[in-house]
């Protein structure tokens, strides 16, 4: 029997060579004959850590690897275009005190040009 080839989105990679690989699929109600939707949780290898939260995978079947991992990562199809605020204001805060001294002083020279330029055409 073929192994099964899938894709997924990719929601947690908080694990070393492991990614929680999220599979969505619509599955009509037997009595409502409406489609509900439902999701198949895969934990799958990915030796390289190359994917990443958010990122769209093709996984396969294979031997199990540990208690929960029983696919491994084919390739990654998409990569995630969401942006970490908490990462960004984490790096932010983490500036050193120089850099944030330079960031303020150009900000003092640009509203200093910016009075110069207002005097300038005060006095046309």
């Amino acid at each position: 029997m073929p192994k099964r080839v899938v894709s997924g989105i990719v929601t947690s990679d908080k694990m070393s060579k492991t990614r929680r690989v999220e599979i969505n699929r619509l599955v009509k109600h037997p009595k409502y004959k409406k489609y509900v939707r439902r999701r198949t949780i895969c934990y799958a290898h990915d030796e390289a850590n190359e994917s990443g939260t958010g990122d769209r995978v093709e996984i396969i079947e294979s031997e199990p690897l540990s208690k929960l991992k029983r696919w491994r990562l084919v390739r990654v199809l998409e990569k995630s275009t969401e942006v970490d605020v908490a990462a960004l204001r984490a790096a932010r805060k983490g500036a050193t005190q120089a850099e944030s001294e330079a960031i303020e002083a150009a900000h003092a020279g640009d509203e200093q040009d910016a009075a110069a330029s207002a005097e300038e055409t005060a006095g046309e």
